[in-house]
């Protein structure tokens, strides 16, 4: 790619997110280049983040991003948030949250509680992923995805087993459901803020 044309490296914790991500970004930018680069969970991607962008970062052009999503899990929001912000200033980036209207290079963002969160915030996009013959899957009663306990995995995959006895594979439900996602429906807060700052990068 050359100067001026937006890429954006994706750093996360597991495929499964790659997975959605690479349904849904081409549909929205279809533009945009980028790249996924899944770790062996969150330890792996924590461990390794600070070598890994900071190689990345010497070869950055003008309009090239590094995003780094991470599940919140048990940890604190700011604390985790924290490290994170920490990692990339040490590994001598600018990030998003510390740029003050200046260019950055680097956006943090925390998936709260995990990705399946996300489904949960726009269930029409489920609806449409796994609707049998036209039905319509009634929404659980979730008021905030963001607020799912004890795993928003582990809660989707008891919906879908027990309410539908619909057996779902975690990938395969990232591709499924990633391919329907609405931004504008989504009503997960943590989906929003990393749309915004993919949709301020693509722009």
């Amino acid at each position: 790619m050359n100067q001026g044309e937006t890429f954006i490296y994706l750093l996360v914790e597991e495929r499964s997110m790659g997975d959605f991500l690479e349904a849904i970004l081409p549909r929205y930018f279809p533009t945009l280049g980028f790249r996924v680069i899944s770790f062996q969970g969150k330890h792996d991607l924590l461990d390794n983040m600070h070598d890994y962008i900071a190689n990345l970062g010497k070869s950055l052009l003008l309009g090239w991003y590094i995003f780094v999503l991470v599940d919140r899990d048990q940890d604190d929001c700011y604390e985790l948030k924290a490290r994170l912000e920490r990692i990339s200033r040490e590994a001598g980036l600018t990030t998003r949250g510390s740029a003050l209207g200046q260019q950055w290079q680097v956006v943090n963002r925390i998936v709260i509680e995990e990705l399946e969160a996300w489904y949960f915030g726009d269930w029409e996009a489920v609806c449409l992923a796994y609707g049998r013959d036209g039905e319509k899957l009634q929404s659980p009663k979730f008021r905030d995805p963001d607020e799912i306990k004890g795993g928003t995995w582990e809660a989707f995959e008891r919906v879908m087993e027990t309410k539908y006895r619909l057996k779902i594979e975690k990938r395969e439900a990232a591709r499924k459901i990633g391919a329907y996602i609405e931004p504008s429906r989504s009503s997960s807060r943590s989906f929003g803020v990393f749309w915004e700052a993919v949709s301020e990068a693509a722009a």
